[in-house]
């Protein structure tokens, strides 16, 4: 569970005030830092680079005005109005080792909380609230990997420079292996449209597939490998990954034996002129779990509370993704993700969702003369199983949710944003969610949920 202080309110605003002096800095000096070409080593017009760096900043505040609650729990979203904001600051700095292979580490200073200290919503409203929080800023190292390259037969491509890529030629057809620390959604689950809280949405449902577990620490960054074989029009994509140690844990499990297999297929192709992708991922997690029945049946027997923390035991969970993006036109584009997990076990990692659908549409502001901006809508209906339900149902607790009880309906989120490009470096966003029966309550909500985000980078 996410950690508590005392009001829910973010007190020191140290990050903040970094975060505000390095983009007021870089707007005043971005001119003549084009004039000047200083683009720390990593032009995009260079064949190969042998060191890059980059910076990012995020701050994201969200509030929302008090709603309808008969009863709460201790992972109830807070009736009350309430507002809360999160913060980071992160570097990516990459070295080339060979032609082929390269190796980044990503430090990063976090600050902040969740709304209710990130819990309430199965479809949590902040992709960039972590279900760790703090008051004080403290310092992570969510990133450390190796990557290789290794080019097959095909055409020549040009890989220009970003974070967490280093610009060069590879082969159209080509073997990808990434070894170390990182985030399992680095590399599966990706979508042009929804997937990245610092730039598009930000619902936890809608840039991820809801009933993807994937693994991962409380921040949602793990140990492990993938591959990824790209031929023609087709990438197929396998990985193993550490999991936590206890279910949503701040500690990996240090002997690897609870572990995730996940495998992806991807085709590439082209509907009427228009590129499109479309996903199928599948994936099994092994590791000390949980059942729902089991929590329930104790729980009966002993005149309790359903607790999946008692009746842990070796087992598995898998579960299935289906990822589409679709371009419509050369500024806009189409997603859609549909996920389901078997649910007779606890959600081990990410979050309670057993069933998902979502689908969206992003727009960028060519129409209005202004492309670097975006706007977006989608929605995303989430749902339990009947274990699930029957375990909150009694009461009992989980990663996100709990009230206490339930009157159970899907979880039904709407998200709109806009993404307003302030200058070369600094983007500045208004987000709007409407949360329907949040943490699958019919009883409680619905919740507006009202965000504003400051993203800088370079």
């Amino acid at each position: 569970m996410s950690k508590k202080n005392n009001n829910g309110h973010v007190a020191p605003k140290v990050l903040n005030a970094v975060l505000l002096l390095l983009m007021v800095g870089f707007h005043a000096g971005e001119a003549q830092a084009d004039d000047l070409d200083l683009q720390l080593a990593h032009s995009p017009n260079i064949d190969s680079e042998s060191w890059a760096m980059y910076i990012q900043a995020t701050n994201v505040s969200q509030w929302h005005p008090a709603f309808t609650s008969p009863y709460s729990g201790p992972n109830s979203l807070n009736p009350s109005a309430n507002s809360n904001e999160t913060s980071d600051i992160t570097l990516f700095a990459g070295m080339r080792l060979t032609q082929d292979s390269e190796i980044w580490i990503n430090p990063e200073i976090d600050q902040g909380y969740g709304l209710s200290n990130t819990l309430g919503a199965a479809g949590f409203p902040s992709g960039e609230a972590y279900k760790i929080g703090a008051n004080a800023p403290y310092q992570r190292l969510p990133r450390f990997f190796y990557r290789k390259t290794i080019s097959l037969e095909g055409e020549t491509q040009q890989a220009e420079s970003s974070a967490n890529q280093m610009a060069g030629s590879f082969s159209s057809n080509n073997i990808i292996l990434t070894l170390g620390k990182f985030s399992v959604v680095d590399v599966f689950d990706t979508n042009a449209y929804a997937h990245d809280p610092r730039a598009d949405f930000m619902n936890w449902a809608i840039v991820e597939s809801g009933a993807f577990d994937y693994a991962a620490d409380a921040w949602g960054y793990t140990y492990g490998g993938s591959m990824e074989w790209t031929q023609s029009s087709w990438t197929l994509r396998g990985g193993v990954f550490d999991m936590s140690k206890t279910p949503n844990g701040t500690k990996l499990d240090p002997t690897f034996s609870q572990h995730e297999f996940i495998g992806e297929v991807e085709k590439r192709y082209r509907l009427a002129g228009h590129n499109g992708k479309i996903k199928l991922l599948g994936f099994v997690n092994h590791g000390k779990m949980g059942s729902y029945a089991d929590a329930v049946q104790l729980a009966q027997q002993t005149g309790s509370i359903p607790d999946t923390s008692m009746v842990r035991k070796g087992s598995s969970n898998s579960g299935a993704a289906l990822n589409l993006e679709q371009e419509l036109a050369s500024d806009l584009g189409a997603f859609a993700r549909i996920s389901y997990n078997d649910g007779s076990q606890e959600a081990f990692e990410f979050t309670e969702i057993n069933r998902s659908v979502s689908a969206g549409l992003s727009l960028k502001g060519n129409r209005w003369n202004r492309p670097g901006d975006t706007f977006g809508l989608a929605g995303v209906i989430n749902g339990l199983s009947g274990a699930a339900r029957q375990y909150f149902t009694l009461g009992g607790m989980g990663i996100l949710i709990g009230d206490g009880r339930l009157n159970y309906a899907r979880e039904e989120i709407m998200e709109t944003y806009y993404s307003m490009q302030a200058s070369n470096h600094v983007f500045i966003s208004l987000d709007y969610q409407y949360i329907a029966n949040p943490a699958y309550n019919h009883d409680r909500g619905p919740a507006s949920i009202y965000g504003a985000r400051l993203h800088f980078e370079y």
